[in-house]
């Protein structure tokens, strides 16, 4: 089977892991600076958080200043909150069990599309709910969790006709204020947690902000293509045209008016003109009504998801509405903390007044370890760190960590690409936050579990085969950084052949025939029986992660050192080292299929290190150089425990600062050019924990961050300064006797914002009126862009009007109206008004672009397209067909619910296609499907190929 690349962490260059100079690099918390040097926007306090002082379990700073030393100069120790050692169990309620047949219809009758009950349809509810996860909780527990985290069970819209199926993954919100009566009472989630409480476990809600159930109609059609905001601006009450980035949580909001706001008009039935609750939901001025998304772009922050009603997060009655809906859950009934649904569609000023608001709230209400995560779908941690960082929420669901473990457990792919994964954690890195915070995961609700991947993956191997590689991806998961997720199912073996309702199976027996013929991993067992087998060899192993990590803390949130990496498939080493009692723990994890051997460095010389996981020798002693010689079994893992702590230094070693630099995107890996990357050389060998400090010229120093493991960096987030403004750095290292040494401080600029163009596509051919596409980084609301064009080699001249409509930035040039000749070269860049900054040049030529042979939507929906295979580029079923109207390439196909991924390719093969935003060989795009008809167009003027 064709498997198409996905997008993939970029490596980072590197040498030794620990070398005799250890390179330290800085650049990621909140800048803290005097507030002189900021724009009102950007004010800071001069102190960490109120989470920093609430969470902090770190050991305590030195006790006192050496002789002649500043308090200021002391260092510090890394940050350790609460939740660096969860071990979560993710589960969808009406999968679990059915623990009262009594409310399995929700009290609205037989009928499947009234009720949504329908246990023989994967796409309806199949009778789990609170009771039967109280039931179970024994069977829960045994696995070593201590969080129940559970899908959304607020009260759904039971059945979506145009989806043709039911709000079972609670995603279809209609009431915010109630449970679901297919999943039971309020009164017996409160019971579920009081029970989870008296055990020492914890319950998280998984939340949505984004948007509601599908209620809202336009007059002008249901399901409509997407309006950007520069051909339909919003409008205020009286008519007048406004850019809602520019006032985005502000008080003085413009008043909105249903009929002249907005470019569609939004329409209730009668019937469900009351149906949310609470109130202010019914009020459509509310909702972005701008039409369906296609996920890229502006029009995944304001577009529905196939018709699910998007809410106006920029509003401040929704920022204020929200964040009194999940107040009221913390108060009344003790949730412990929220996973955040789609966070990365909805504006960065909600999350920047919703997160520090709600924690705040928490913890006013005894929630000293409240804790929120959102779900933001990438693996670059370039962008999935800004949410922890730029929008001050305290963690991420690690979707580069899925992503490289699949990659290493189950691919068996080059160790060095998991090394170059774990060095780039830095980018977490702020004063109040880091990536030992981020719950790490293998499969989802969405994806698809990692039985299935590593099945796919590995088509030909026997079930002891499969097996192993589940083992050693929960072993990776649990030893490494970050709090482990158990996605429910997964103890139990399961599979299924793909994502979303595929990857959704019954706990209890099924009668669902697709699921009747999944074949589970470590068993004979089918669906058609209940599957709470505490026997299972993944119940036990995940068990046994869990029990050794409580006896061990350092494996849960000791400071993790990458160590060794073998060149291709084989060991990938690091050490967990607590900063308190200074014990080394050595983890070797082999994805080949042979025995590997290495010697792997550490942190003391000639010292006895004890096996305590694993099948190899018992006890093994470290050269005079330090390394530690060990021998992994294939697709296993082992672990070695120091026999004493880490010797103490007697002097601090000294620091250097390198010149910081941008952290911007370059042509080989992807960054943000709202950061500055500060790096420094420490001399010295043991274990260091370095904190970053950061001040305008004359300013006091503030802290940036700390990490405790080299490569030693942070990347910090300027991105609210003013270009060109003038910032200082200095790097303090604490050495492990709490002695200290300071760097001298190098200096910095803010840099410029990089505009981009996106579309046109270079080389292409146009006729016309010709879309030009501009992006900034980072992007501003006060940003305003002009576009300018030369023709044939001549001077730029200005096109159309200013925009100062963000996100993207878009101008419509009538070429036809200049009656330029085919073959006629145009070339297009945009400005910056106001500074010097000019984004890069897309050249085109006049003409009508030649259109390929044939075009196909190739993708994991091949085979239900009818294709004989998934990634099929050949397959005319999946073929599209040319609207010569419009010049656009077309398909419509009925899939089954379910995510996909897929790119268009062209003339029946992989030799030319294009990915996300229209780029050669690009990556994989996302559909997230409900299920029902689905229409792909694609365009070979831009490459772009959209689903909506």
């Amino acid at each position: 089977m064709f498997t198409v690349p996905r997008l993939n962490t970029p490596r980072r260059a590197g040498g030794p892991t620990k070398p005799a100079l250890a390179t330290v690099a800085a650049a990621g918390a909140l800048l803290l600076i005097t507030a002189s040097a900021l724009p009102a926007q950007a004010v800071l306090p001069t102190a960490a958080p109120a989470q920093t002082a609430a969470e902090n379990k770190s050991p305590a700073p030195p006790s006192g200043a050496k002789a002649g030393q500043n308090k200021e100069d002391q260092g510090a120790h890394s940050l350790r909150t609460p939740v660096t050692g969860e071990n979560f169990y993710f589960v969808m309620a009406d999968r679990f069990s059915n623990g009262d047949a009594g409310n399995d219809d929700g009290g609205l009758g037989p009928d499947p599309m009234v009720s949504g009950f329908d246990p023989t349809r994967k796409g309806f509810y199949n009778g789990g709910d609170l009771n039967g996860l109280l039931n179970k909780i024994d069977y829960i527990q045994g696995l070593g969790t201590t969080a129940i985290w559970l899908t959304p069970s607020f009260k759904n819209k039971a059945v979506q006709p145009e989806d043709n199926s039911a709000g079972y993954h609670g995603y279809w919100v209609t009431d915010f204020t109630q449970i679901d009566p297919h999943l039971g009472t309020n009164a017996e989630l409160k019971a579920l947690i009081d029970e989870a409480h008296a055990r020492g476990m914890k319950v998280y809600f998984d939340i949505i902000t984004n948007h509601t159930a599908d209620v809202i109609g336009y007059k002008e059609g249901a399901r409509t293509g997407y309006v950007s905001k520069d051909k339909e601006p919003y409008r205020t009450a009286s008519g007048e045209p406004f850019d809602d980035r520019d006032f985005a949580g502000r008080a003085d909001f413009p008043t909105l008016d249903a009929g002249t706001s907005f470019p569609y008009t939004p329409v209730l039935d009668p019937a469900e003109q009351n149906l949310k609750v609470p109130a202010w939901l019914n009020d459509p001025t509310l909702y972005h009504n701008r039409g369906d998304t296609t996920f890229a772009g502006e029009n995944s922050f304001y577009g529905d998801f196939f018709g699910l009603d998007d809410l106006f997060t920029e509003h401040p009655a929704v920022v204020a509405g929200m964040t009194d809906i999940y107040e009221t859950w913390i108060r009344d009934f003790g949730v412990d903390g929220f996973r955040i649904d789609t966070m990365k569609h909805v504006n960065d000023e909600f999350w920047q007044k919703f997160g520090p608001e709600v924690l705040a709230y928490a913890r006013e209400h005894g929630k000293d370890e409240f804790f929120m995560f959102g779900e933001v779908f990438d693996t670059s941690k370039s962008f999935t760190s800004q949410f922890t960082t730029r929008n001050k929420m305290q963690a991420v669901l690690d979707f580069p960590f899925q992503d490289a473990a699949r990659n290493f457990a189950s691919k068996s792919q080059d160790a060095k690409q998991l090394e170059d994964f774990f060095a780039a954690d830095d980018w977490y890195t702020d004063a109040d936050s880091n990536v030992y915070q981020l719950p790490t995961f293998l499969g989802n609700h969405d994806m698809g579990r990692i039985g299935s991947f590593i099945s796919a993956d590995n088509p030909d191997a026997d079930d002891a085969e499969r097996v192993a590689r589940d083992e050693l991806a929960h072993e990776l998961m649990y030893f490494s950084r970050g709090n482990p997720v158990v996605y429910y199912g997964d103890e139990q073996g399961f599979t299924g052949p793909g994502g979303d309702q595929d990857a959704r199976q019954t706990l209890f027996a099924s009668k669902v025939p697709d699921y009747l013929d999944d074949d589970l991993l470590g068993t004979d067992a089918t669906h058609a029986t209940d599957n709470f087998n505490t026997g299972h060899p993944l119940y036990a192993k995940i068990s046994e992660l869990a029990a050794l990590a409580r006896e061990h803390p350092a494996l849960r949130d000791g400071a993790h050192q990458s160590r060794y990496a073998s060149d291709g498939p084989g060991i990938y080493a690091f050490s967990r080292t607590g900063a308190k009692d200074q014990r080394e723990y050595v983890v070797a994890v082999n994805n080949s299929e042979e025995p590997q051997t290495a010697a792997v460095p550490t942190y003391i010389a000639k010292r006895n290190y004890s096996l305590i996981y694993g099948d190899a020798a018992e006890n093994s002693k470290t050269s005079a150089d330090g390394k530690l010689t060990v021998t992994v079994p294939p697709l296993s893992a082992v672990v070695y425990q120091s026999s004493g702590r880490i010797p103490r230094e007697k002097t601090a070693p000294a620091v250097a600062l390198q010149a910081p630099a941008s952290a911007a995107a370059t042509a080989t890996s992807s960054g943000d050019n709202g950061r500055i990357q500060v790096t420094a050389d420490v001399d010295g060998t043991s274990f260091y924990e370095v904190t970053f400090e950061a001040r305008t010229p004359g300013g006091r120093w503030e802290r940036v961050g700390t990490d405790d493991t080299a490569p030693y960096r942070v990347f910090h987030d300027v991105s609210g300064l003013t270009p060109g403004t003038a910032v200082e750095y200095r790097a303090v290292v604490l050495n492990n006797a709490g002695r200290t040494s300071v760097s001298v401080p190098r200096s910095a600029v803010v840099p410029d914002p990089v505009l981009t163009i996106q579309q046109p596509a270079e080389g292409s051919t146009v006729q016309g009126n010709v879309e030009v596409v501009a992006t900034a980084d980072p992007e501003k609301a006060s940003h305003v862009v002009r576009f300018e064009r030369s023709l044939a080699g001549g001077p730029w001249t200005a096109i159309g009007a200013d925009d100062d409509s963000s996100p993207a930035y878009t101008v419509t040039d009538d070429l036809a109206a200049l009656g330029l000749a085919d073959g006629t070269e145009v070339r297009y860049r945009a400005k910056l008004s106001g500074s010097s900054v000019v984004s890069n040049v897309r050249t085109v030529t006049v003409g009508a672009a030649p259109q390929p042979d044939s075009v196909t939507v190739a993708g994991s929906l091949n085979s239900e397209m009818g294709c004989p295979d998934d990634w099929q580029p050949a397959c005319q079923a999946a073929f599209m067909a040319f609207d010569p109207a419009d010049r656009l390439w077309k398909l419509t196909a009925d899939l089954p619910a379910g995510q996909y991924e897929f790119k268009a390719a062209i003339n029946g093969s992989w030799d030319e296609n294009y990915g996300q935003d229209g780029a050669p060989n690009g990556s994989n795009i996302v559909l997230n499907h409900d299920g029902g008809p689905v229409t792909f167009r694609y365009d070979h003027t831009t490459h772009v190929i959209t689903a909506g």
